[in-house]
Formats: structure tokens, sequence, C-alpha cells
């Protein structure tokens, strides 16, 4: 016998686990000085749009500043990555090659906007191009229809949508399903937790929908709490939100009090 209730053949931690302070407390009282362990992916994260700027510089007439690098880096940090943040791209075909071929460099290449039918729209173009194999492009998912995945020499390509809360749930539900697969997760899968509706809330025929809300412990359960203003480009809004709430697409309404399935934000 090792470490008190260790026994002879016992697995200590399975294949597959995230290795936290119990499991390699674990270890070390089994006498295991290493463990094969996956490297953090190095993932790229880039943002298009001549329109944009960074904070603290004077906006022009039609320009926005960006918020989504600094959103998916600390996002994709959290999961489980080792992040590089590529300078903003104009939408300019020269400037989109330049800047995704570095990004291919990497394990995981993220971009944000860009994506969709638009005249300067060039990502996907411009990465097929590049060798990129594009596996899907759209999904049912609101916010956050217009997303591509696409993989190049064992490298993996998102294409995120540009406005912020679409980026937001697409590196939550793909992006990090992602990650989690090239580290070797038993289970790469979205990790939702569950609660009830504080109110109704209307379902979408076509697509799966995911509503900011706000977590209330009512003791007996946990409660959820749509905020106010829903659409994907009101990142401010959803910054009081600690919740993305999955309402399946269907008709009519999930009732007050509907178990439902969460994301935690924070």
């Amino acid at each position: 016998p090792r470490g008190g209730d260790i026994r002879e053949g016992d697995v200590v931690v399975d294949a597959g686990m995230t290795l936290g302070p119990a499991q390699i407390g674990a270890l070390a009282a089994s006498g295991i000085a290493e463990v094969v362990c996956s490297a953090l992916p190095r993932v790229a994260v880039l943002a298009t749009g001549s329109e944009l700027r960074s904070a603290g510089e004077a906006l022009a007439a039609g320009q926005i500043y960006e918020s989504n690098r600094a959103m998916l880096a600390a996002t994709l940090a959290r999961i489980g990555a080792d992040v590089e943040v590529l300078p903003v791209v104009e939408d300019e075909e020269v400037a989109h090659r330049a800047a995704i071929a570095r990004g291919l460099e990497t394990d995981v290449l993220v971009t944000s906007g860009g994506v969709s039918m638009g005249e300067h729209d060039l990502v996907r173009r411009v990465e097929s191009e590049l060798g990129v194999r594009e596996i899907f492009w759209g999904v049912a998912v609101k916010p956050g229809k217009p997303l591509s995945f696409g993989a190049r020499d064992g490298a993996l390509v998102f294409g995120l949508p540009g406005n912020p809360v679409s980026s937001l749930v697409g590196a939550l539900v793909f992006v990090a399903t992602g990650l989690r697969a090239l580290q070797g997760a038993a289970d790469a899968r979205p990790r939702y937790a569950q609660g009830l509706t504080a109110a109704a809330l209307r379902r979408n025929e076509h697509r799966d929908e995911f509503v900011r809300a706000v977590r209330v412990d009512q003791g007996d359960g946990m409660v959820l709490e749509a905020i106010s203003g829903q659409e994907s480009h009101m990142i401010v809004r959803a910054a009081v939100a600690d919740s993305l709430v999955h309402v399946p697409r269907g008709e009519g309404e999930l009732p007050a009090g509907s178990l439902v399935r969460f994301l935690a934000l924070d």
C-alpha cells in the first residue's frame, strides 16, 4: 500500500482528467513523480475590420472599439490555451493573407469577423486559398449563426462572427470543445449546469438560443433571470450576466420554472 488509502494496482487519475490540486496531491501521495500530460494548445486570436480601433484611441465616424480579442483571449486562456493576440487586420486581401498565414502557424486559429457574405468578408476565401479545408459554415445557434470551422495540416481553424456576444457564444460552445479535445479530455463537450427559469422564455423555431442571465440562489435551487438587451452586439449589457441559458429550438415558450441547462460565465 502507498499513500494511505491507495492500494497496489489502483488507478490514481483516469486518462483524460484535468489535473487539479486534489489529483496532483493524489499522485504525489502514491509516489508518482511524473505523468504524461497534453501541452496547452497554442492559439492565435485575430480580429478583422477596418472600422476597429483600440481602446483609448479617438473614434472617427463609422469606427468602433475592438473588444473581441481581449474577451476571447481571456476566455480561451481560462479553458486552457497558450494564447497569442495578433494585431487587428484591415479589410484588405493582402493584409488578410499575411495575418491568417501567421495564425496558421499555431495549433488553433480563432478569427473574429469577416465570415459572413458581405463585400468585406474575406476570411473564408483567403483561408481556402491558404489550404484550409472548411468542414462547416453556419450553425443553428442564436447568437452566432455565421460560424465556420476548418482544418489545415492538423491546425484547427474557427471563424467567429464579429458581434461580441456571438463571438463569446462561439468560443464557449465550439472553440472550447476543440481545445479540450486537443488536450485529451475524456469528455470535451460544453460543461453545462442546471437551473430553473425565473420567467417564461420564448423559443426560436429554427435555432437553439443562448440567453444571457443572472443566477440567483434560492436556497432550494438555482434560478436564472434573463437580463434585458439580448442583441448580439450588446456586450456591455452582457457584463452583468454570469450565465448563458440554453433554450432549445421549438415552438412556443419555456414556462417559468422550467429546468434548463446553462454555461457559467464566471
